[in-house]
């Protein structure tokens, strides 16, 4: 697998307050002048694993779920780099770090952040703060989380000594506007901060966004900026590749997991071990194939908990990659997103576009066909039965031209819903023919898409 060479501390340091003080106008003076730069192209793989104490630190001093100190020990965090390195021995993988354990005295943890820190020195590795769980702003106010957000940065400085400074942040949910604080303030210009179609599983919901990279609004963390008014130059990713016929359920559905994809717990844990590696590769296919082809770059990312193993699954897994998509960067977060971003100044050039047939595995039916199209102004599935050669149900049509809100009270649904969603929860939620969709809306996609119009 490729990878860019490793930058020095100065090199870095340099690049990033660069990026600080210019990076918002320039990205908005390329929007406004409509300049463009090349497509990305190429294969990415990200792989983030997390290291913390509780199972679930919603806030800095309050958790739930399980504590979880004993699985993440230096010699369990040891075991996942080295379960890495034998899967992509030159690869760069993103550490995220809870606040508990940034602070935590036991010697345990003591040497567990030195060890991180070994890793960046080493290998590369990126070493980065992950607030809330996942599950920030659904628990806790913007101002405190930017409050810790702020203190976590310091610690990370700290821990890995030389003026080190992360690419990005892991947060799962992210709102809008600390995404912007991410970018204005901090410098950081990359946040994991959505996890796509997740939707009545864990603690919090979010479907309605697009599952590749993009510029977030400052209406809602899940809606593309329109243009420079609402533009927020920091970079927002994806937490999970799924498959896309499992990811379309509410939850567990008629018992399927909606999260079933690269996730180990979701594949290999609830399959077994040859019917998981294999939906975890067929997922990855999606993208490097077919994805590919389309897009002209593929992105397959997952975040793996130290405290879950599955170490020996994820040596698989990067060996498989290695052996079938041998070109395959293997980067950390940050230096995918500030990639993408180097490659697109603004959100006016996305056109993502996916076609997976389904796997074979729980509630992912062989029969059945699903194609996105993610753009500026809207996200459109379709489904059908290809075996019989039946015409395609919309499934999803969000438009992302509407104006909304991001909410302003503590809550566990932070989705993005308007016309049609595929998660079906509402009475509106029902498939349907495009023939069938407003005038309005059927040219607002035929205008983009024209090779649609013979599917009415």
């Amino acid at each position: 697998m490729a990878t860019d060479d490793v930058y020095s501390r100065r090199e870095f340091l340099i690049g990033a307050a660069g990026a600080a003080v210019s990076g918002a106008l320039k990205a908005q003076s390329a929007m406004a002048l409509g300049a463009s730069t090349s497509a990305l192209r190429g294969r990415f793989l990200t792989h983030v694993s997390v290291v913390r104490v509780n199972q679930i630190e919603v806030t800095p001093s309050r958790s739930i779920g399980e504590d979880e100190a004993t699985d993440n020990s230096p010699a369990h965090i040891r075991s996942r780099r080295e379960a890495f390195a034998r899967g992509c021995p030159e690869g760069r993988m993103t550490w995220a770090v809870s606040w508990l354990a940034l602070n935590d005295s036991r010697q345990e943890y003591k040497d567990a952040r030195r060890l991180l820190a070994s890793y960046h020195d080493r290998y590369g590795d990126e070493i980065t703060f992950i607030p809330g769980g996942y599950f920030a702003p659904m628990y806790d106010t913007r101002a405190h989380n930017r409050e810790t957000i702020h203190k976590a940065l310091g610690l990370i400085s700290n821990m890995v000594g030389g003026g080190y400074r992360p690419q990005c942040i892991v947060a799962g949910y992210l709102d809008a506007e600390n995404q912007r604080y991410l970018a204005t303030e901090e410098g950081i210009h990359v946040c994991q901060g959505q996890i796509w179609s997740q939707h009545g599983i864990d603690h919090g919901d979010g479907d309605g966004g697009i599952c590749y990279p993009y510029y977030p609004s400052r209406e809602h963390y899940l809606k593309p900026a329109q243009g420079a008014a609402d533009f927020i130059d920091c970079v927002c990713l994806d937490g999970w590749t799924c498959d896309f016929l499992t990811a379309r359920r509410e939850g567990f559905e008629g018992r399927f997991n909606s999260r079933l994809g690269v996730g180990p717990i979701e594949a290999v844990g609830n399959l077994g071990t040859a019917a998981g590696r294999k939906e975890m590769l067929d997922t990855t296919a999606v993208h490097f194939d077919r994805g590919h082809t389309l897009n002209g770059f593929g992105w397959v990312t997952g975040i793996w908990e130290v405290s879950v193993g599955h170490d020996e699954d994820l040596t698989y897994w990067l060996q498989a990659v290695r052996d079938r998509w041998p070109d395959t960067s293997v980067l950390t977060e940050g230096e995918f997103g500030l990639k993408w971003r180097e490659h697109t100044p603004s959100n006016a050039s996305l056109n993502y576009q996916f076609d997976a047939r389904g796997t074979g595995a729980p509630g992912s039916e062989k029969e059945l066909e699903i194609e996105w199209y993610m753009n500026r102004e809207f996200r459109l599935a379709l489904l059908r039965n290809w075996t019989k050669n039946e015409a395609p149900m919309v499934i999803d049509f969000t438009r992302y031209d509407l104006p909304t809100q991001e909410p302003q009270t503590l809550q566990r649904e932070w989705s993005l819903m308007n016309v049609l969603n595929q998660k079906g929860t509402r009475p509106q939620d029902k498939p349907q023919r495009l023939g069938q969709l407003t005038a309005e809306d059927q040219r607002r996609i035929f205008a983009r898409y024209p090779e649609l119009k013979k599917l009415k």
